[in-house]
């Protein structure tokens, strides 16, 4: 959430942000409600004055005299009560629209639409070619007892899986090595609930816009598409100290997405599924923007570095306006080339957003003049399972249908090739 005072002064500025955010925004309905906010509270505060003033007089004053004093305010009071009435109605009509302004893109964000105007900023490795027809992740994890799709549909419906045997071990081995590597930047871990309240959804910019995509219970709350809500809620309502700052958090948690808007796109396999894991990234720093661009490219060489152990082709492309969410301010992907399809596919996202999300959440600290700020945030994909399991198997496939084990893994996979005989 913005500022509304930046808003008021800025509104040309942030109307152009969302424009290249391809966002839909009504700022001038804002501004009216918003005039109407302030009005109504101006009014009630001279109000209130008056009505000191009154009782004052009524403390004083004897006889008729007093009797006339108290009906005035009691007409006073009448007339407050409708204003607070009134004020109520407009502060929830200024609230919903307060949450529908994007946070404003960085200049260095590309143009474009989608996802597809993507811009690459870095490749490595080269992607892996075979002397031999290479197979899909579905087959080869099917033939070797790694998972069972057919089943995860009986059972968890549409996009339902199972992993078994080996395709157990190499996902448990991800994390120990994702413990070892994100531990060792000094970061805290955490593990953290998926089952989350509204709050943390509004905190961090996922409802109202992204409400179609999450799975919500009886009682309203909502099933988490990862550890970042409940992490960033973490510290709602609190002030920091700012001898911690930056904070850095290492955050697993069972994940849960509909994917509402992805019908029809990879039905098959482990690139897009209901339920998953994930390790995430998660920072809290200073109020100073060159602070949150330094960790932005920390994190997101984090995730590159992690990609790197484990000897995989991947690029890393700066998102587009149109593929950054309400409050992005600049976004990276991370995309690990997947033999089967011969493209990149996206395996970790890396974004920071100002104070946008605290300034929501209410996390506070004081700065070196003891004035309270709200910190920036930043989060990271550090390694979501099972969807990098695509890109190890279809990548380290050989001849005869075994997989070979990345070296990084093998200590805690503890053998060196898959479904050897």
């Amino acid at each position: 959430m913005l500022d509304i005072k930046f808003i008021r002064e800025n509104a040309d500025i942030i109307k152009a942000g969302a424009a290249k955010k391809r966002i839909l925004v009504d700022l001038d309905a804002l501004i009216r409600v918003d005039d109407e906010r302030k009005r109504l509270r101006a009014e009630l505060d001279s109000k209130r004055a008056e009505q000191n003033r009154r009782s004052n007089e009524i403390q004083r004053a004897v006889g008729d005299e007093r009797t006339q004093l108290i009906e005035a305010m009691q007409q006073l009071k009448s007339g407050m009560t409708e204003q607070e009435e009134t004020l109520k109605t407009v502060m929830v009509e200024w609230q919903k629209l307060m949450l529908t302004v994007p946070n404003i893109p960085d200049m260095s964000v590309p143009e474009g639409e989608s996802d597809a105007d993507n811009l690459e900023v870095k490749k490595w490795g080269t992607p892996t070619t075979f002397d031999f027809t290479p197979k899909g992740h579905v087959e080869l994890m099917t033939a070797l007892g790694m998972a069972d799709f057919e089943r995860g549909a009986k059972v968890a419906g549409f996009r339902g899986y199972f992993l078994k045997g080996d395709g157990v071990l190499l996902a448990n081995a991800i994390w120990q090595l994702a413990i070892k590597h994100f531990g060792a930047k000094g970061m805290e871990l955490m593990s953290v609930p998926s089952l989350v309240r509204r709050e943390a959804f509004l905190g961090t910019g996922y409802l109202p816009q992204g409400e179609d995509d999450l799975y919500k219970t009886q009682d309203g709350d909502f099933l988490a598409g990862t550890a970042e809500v409940a992490t960033m809620a973490y510290h709602m309502d609190e002030v920091l100290n700012l001898e911690k700052l930056p904070i850095r958090y290492l955050s697993f948690s069972p994940c849960f997405r509909r994917e509402a808007g992805a019908h029809g796109k990879d039905v098959r396999g482990l690139i897009r599924v209901h339920e998953f894991f994930k390790w995430e990234q998660v920072v809290l720093c200073k109020a100073e923007h060159g602070e949150s661009v330094r960790l932005h490219e920390w994190l997101n060489r984090n995730t590159e570095e992690f990609i790197e152990l484990l000897n995989i082709p991947y690029h890393t492309v700066a998102n587009c306006g149109g593929d950054l969410g309400l409050g992005q301010v600049k976004k990276y992907d991370v995309e690990l080339w997947v033999p089967g399809e011969e493209t990149y596919r996206e395996i970790s996202s890396a974004s920071y957003f100002h104070d946008f999300q605290t300034r929501r959440l209410n996390i506070r600290y004081r700065d070196d003049e003891g004035i309270l700020r709200f910190p920036h945030s930043l989060n990271s994909t550090a390694i979501p399972t099972p969807r990098i399991l695509v890109s190890i198997i279809e990548n380290y496939q050989q001849a005869d249908g075994t997989i070979k084990v990345p070296d990084a893994l093998v200590p805690y996979v503890g053998k060196n090739i898959l479904g050897a005989k």
